[in-house]
Formats: structure tokens, C-alpha cells, sequence
């Protein structure tokens, strides 16, 4: 094993070693990973599921541990006392693109060597994470805490452009990795405290030239008005568009999960569902015209941040095939939707929730007003999943997810009748349960679930992402710093091992050089494993 680090620099630095020429062919963006990982989820269905087989069960507890890249030299970052990897690697011609707020870090994938890396002295913005970047041609694009999208030459990390697109003052920030579609660079925003509305923007690749802006909140004379009180509260209503969305280039849709409707506990000076806040969207991926909608919480008031990766997939339903979209939403609904028109076909609790009265005609489900948060508090559950990737394997034709099982109480700060801010806090209680769960998405029923020990009996907060492959592994980490792979149809455990952070990031694969690797994040360190020689 050899280990790597990334020492402290107050700009562009490099190349520390002779980087190669890196392009990548936007047509490639869309394909099934394998010599590359281009894009955050590996292609744009969301399944993060590799076709490799090299590493199977046969010979996984073979697997060793090459090289470590740590984040070394960067202290304290505002919202982190340590820096945490949480960015999907991408991988272009061997070189791994890595990331934290304000740092964009080029890889030699073959040694955990330094090629550059490009730092930036943000201006404000939340650094509570950065999840990678995007690749087109010979450009890379970053996101930095304050809004601004940079272009870099993929292959020495000279800055090309850079646009800012959100004014951080109002508290707009981004952690967000962009989503490459065609000729359009599409990146999302966070912003929970000054009652703000979300949005996606689409950039040209080359110039950074604005193409178009989707709003996540009507505007005057939109029908999708009526749910809400009137104009002036859908435009400070939330609904950000913090995490990648995934794609179907055959319809030209993007489908996007948007965020927590605002004020965020106080809900009594919005009432009505609040659209599209909570909600997954489809796009035109041209013109950001909005095809349709499906609100998974209507009315939110509980801070179910709604943006868990949907994941496209294919399936023969009733002897017909249809294109489906699944997700596990934060709130703790299992839902699978027809892609094409948004119609649900499965909308089912996939941990147990008591906050719902049942569905509505259109298959939402109709929140009890009792489980408000109030001001001597109301019990309710801790966020389901969050933002951490789930995962399809195409071999079992079944949905994975970390879940999280558990209460929390919810307080109203702000009792007023027009409040603002969060208005409100919640905190768990009790001890939460971590759960692995293998969910047919034609039912909703989970066909295996692994829990997990929890053996510090602490509340649990976040779970861990996903990636599976055709050698019928799923890879993900536990609570007690343990990266573990699983086989894909049973979820039996085939290989653990320990290392110095729970799992951070949404691990990866790919084939480099004949032989199979593996990449996971763990705090502030990339592990890379492979087989022997």
C-alpha cells in the first residue's frame, strides 16, 4: 500500500506529475461505465450498477488495498471540522477527479499520485460538502460553496470561464455535481434560510453562456399557483435542486428530485401542497419546459428534503415494457413511477411511518396536520435516507437502499401567521435502527433486509451509498467504519474491512490497465482496492 496526499495550496498548483491528455466524448457520458466513470452516478439512469465482473464472489475476499489518497493541509472548513471526501470520483483516460468545498483535486488513478489541483477562496456559501464534478470533451466543471460554475481544462487545470449563477448573500449556496446532457451543462442550488426559491440553470459548455432557468416554485399565472397562498409565498418557498438528476436521452427527460418547501417546520402561512417543492420533475432537457410532476410530499413540514437519486429503469409490466423511475424518498415512501407520464404504478412506506392518512387519487400521500411540529413538540420520524446514492442491479431487478428507522421530535419556533426562516427544529430520539433493504420496485416490498448492529447504540443520522455489479456484489459501509460487500441477491456479507471513517462518498468501479478496482471515500480518504498481482 502507498499513501498519497493532497498538501495545502492557495491556487492552481501543478502539475506535480506529467498529466496525461484527458477528453471525453459526450457521447460516452450516457454509457454504461467501464474503462471510465464520467458522470456521478456512472451513466444517467441513476442504478450506479457496473457490468464488471472481474471481482466476483469467488475471489472477493482476495480484494487488497493498493493506495490511500488523504486530504491532508486543508484544517477546519466552515460546517467540517475535518474534511470529508463526499464526491463521487469521476474517471477520464486514468485520471480520478476528486472533491471538497473549494478544492478540485486531479488524481493519477494507477498511483493516488497528485497531478494539480485547483483551490478556491470562496466568498460565502455553506461547506457542508461538495459531491464531484462534471466532464465534456477536454473541459472539467466545479461547483464552489458561493455559486460559481468554473470551466478547467480537464488535463493541467487551467481555469477557462467561470459564471456566477446564484448571489450567495441570500444565502444560495451549492454542493451539487453538474450534469452533463448534450450541449447543456445543468447545475442545481441549496438554500434553506432566507426563504428562497430553487432553481436549475442550463449553461453552454463552451462559453457558459445562460441557455435556460427552471424554476422549482410557480410563477404568475402558472395553474400550479393555486397551491399556494399566493405568489409572493411560492416565491420564497424553497424546493432547492441540490443533488444531480438522472436522464433518458430517448425521451430528451430530465428527471430531477427537488428539495424542502420553505419556511421549513412552519407550514402555517403556506397551506395548500406547495408545488413542486418535495417533488420528482420531469424536464425537456432543451428548453427546461416542465412535462410533469409527482409531489412525494405534499405540503411539507418536516424538512423531508426530497432529492434522493431517481433511477431510471426498464421492465415488462402486465406483458407490456414499460420505462420506470423509482425512488426511496426521505420521507419514507417507496415509490416507482412511469417515466413517460408520471403515473404511479407503486407508492408504499418502506420504513414504518405513522404521519399519513393514506393516498391521494393521484397516489400522494395525504399528511395528518396533527403531526405538525408544535411548539411543546410533536414526534414524528427521522429522515428515512437523504442524500447518499441508492442503487438497481439489472441482474435481480432490485432497488437498494440504506434506510434509517427512527423518531424525532419536531418544535415551531415560529408560531406566527406569517413566519419565515426555518421556523422551527427537530432533533432525533431514541435509538434508530440502520437498515440495507432490497426493494422490488413493482411491489415496494423489500425482498431482503440486513440490519445493522449499531453497536454504539448512538442515534443515526446518515447511511452510507450504494453500488452493485454484475458479479452480483453490492458494495456500501456500515456505522462502525467497516466497507463491506454484500452479494446482490441475498445480502449475504462476503468481505469487510475496517478503516478510519464511516463510508462518505458514493463508491465506484472500472476496469484500468486489465484489472478491476474499486473506489470508496471514508472521511478524508480515498481507498483504492484491487486483486494481487
Amino acid at each position: 500500500m502507498r499513501l498519497a496526499s493532497a498538501l495545502c495550496a492557495a491556487a492552481l498548483v501543478g502539475p506535480a506529475l506529467a498529466a496525461p491528455n484527458v477528453s471525453l466524448d459526450p457521447a460516452a457520458i450516457g454509457k454504461p461505465p467501464v474503462d471510465n466513470w464520467p458522470t456521478f452516478n456512472g451513466d444517467y439512469t441513476g442504478q450506479r450498477y457496473s457490468a464488471l465482473t472481474q471481482i466476483k464472489p469467488a475471489n472477493v475476499n482476495q480484494i487488497t488495498q493498493w493506495w490511500v489518497y488523504k486530504i491532508t493541509g486543508r484544517g477546519t472548513q466552515r460546517g467540517a471540522a475535518t474534511p470529508a471526501i463526499k464526491s463521487t470520483p469521476l474517471l477520464v483516460d486514468g485520471v480520478l477527479y476528486i472533491t471538497i468545498p473549494d478544492h478540485l483535486f486531479a488524481v493519477d488513478a494507477r498511483t493516488g499520485n497528485d497531478l494539480w489541483h485547483y483551490d478556491w477562496v470562496d466568498h460565502g456559501g455553506h461547506l457542508i460538502g461538495q459531491r464531484g464534478v462534471g466532464i465534456w470533451k477536454t473541459t472539467v466543471y466545479f461547483l464552489t460553496p458561493d455559486n460559481w460554475l468554473i470551466a478547467l481544462n480537464a488535463t493541467n487545470g487551467k481555469e477557462l470561464w467561470r459564471k456566477n449563477f446564484a448571489d450567495a448573500r441570500k444565502q444560495y449556496f451549492s454542493t451539487s455535481a453538474p450534469l452533463i446532457v448534450k450541449n447543456h451543462v445543468i447545475v442545481g442550488v441549496g438554500g434553506d434560510a432566507m426563504d428562497m426559491p430553487g432553481f436549475l440553470d442550463s449553461f453552454d459548455p463552451a462559453t457558459g453562456d445562460l441557455q435556460w432557468t427552471w424554476w422549482s416554485t410557480p410563477r404568475a399565472g402558472d395553474p400550479a399557483l393555486k397551491t399556494w397562498p399566493n405568489e409572493a409565498t411560492s416565491e420564497h418557498g424553497g424546493g432547492m435542486t441540490w443533488m444531480p438528476g438522472t436522464y433518458d436521452p430517448e425521451l430528451n427527460l430530465l428527471f430531477w428530485a427537488t428539495g424542502n418547501t420553505n419556511p421549513v417546520f412552519a407550514g402555517q402561512g403556506r397551506p395548500g401542497a406547495n408545488l413542486w417543492t418535495e417533488s420528482i420533475v420531469a424536464l425537456d432537457a432543451d428548453s427546461g419546459k416542465l412535462k410533469w410532476y409527482f409531489q412525494v410530499s405534499p405540503h411539507d413540514t418536516h424538512d423531508f428534503d426530497n432529492t434522493t437519486t431517481p433511477i431510471l429503469f426498464d421492465k415488462v409490466v402486465d406483458g407490456k415494457p414499460r420505462k420506470l423511475l423509482s425512488q426511496a424518498a426521505r420521507n419514507g415512501f417507496f415509490v416507482t413511477l412511469d417515466r413517460v407520464t408520471g403515473k404511479y404504478l407503486v407508492v408504499k412506506p418502506f420504513v414504518p411511518l405513522d404521519y399519513y392518512s393514506g393516498l391521494s387519487p393521484e397516489g400522494e400521500p395525504i399528511p395528518i396536520p396533527d403531526k405538525d411540529p408544535t411548539v411543546g413538540g410533536s414526534i414524528n420520524i427521522v429522515n428515512a435516507t437523504n442524500w447518499q446514492a441508492p442503487a438497481y442491479n439489472r441482474d435481480t431487478g432490485l432497488f437498494y437502499v440504506n434506510a434509517i428507522a427512527g423518531k424525532a421530535i419536531y418544535y415551531l419556533t415560529d408560531d406566527s401567521a406569517h413566519p419565515s426562516g426555518y421556523g422551527g427544529t427537530g432533533a432525533s430520539i431514541g435509538i434508530a435502527r440502520h437498515l440495507l433493504k432490497a426493494i422490488d420496485p413493482l411491489t415496494g416490498d423489500a425482498v431482503w433486509t440486513h440490519e445493522y448492529p449499531n453497536l454504539n447504540n448512538a442515534p443515526i443520522t446518515t447511511a452510507p451509498s450504494i453500488l452493485t455489479t454484475a458479479a452480483n456484489l453490492l458494495i456500501t459501509g456500515d456505522d462502525q467504519k467497516n466497507l463491506i460487500i454484500y452479494s446482490a441477491d441475498k445480502g449475504d456479507v462476503l468481505w469487510r474491512h475496517e478503516v478510519t471513517a464511516n463510508e462518505s462518498n458514493g463508491p465506484i468501479t472500472y476496469m484500468l490497465d486489465g484489472k478491476q478496482w474499486i473506489l470508496i471515500g471514508a472521511g478524508d480518504s480515498l481507498y483504492a482496492y484491487s486483486l494481487p498481482r
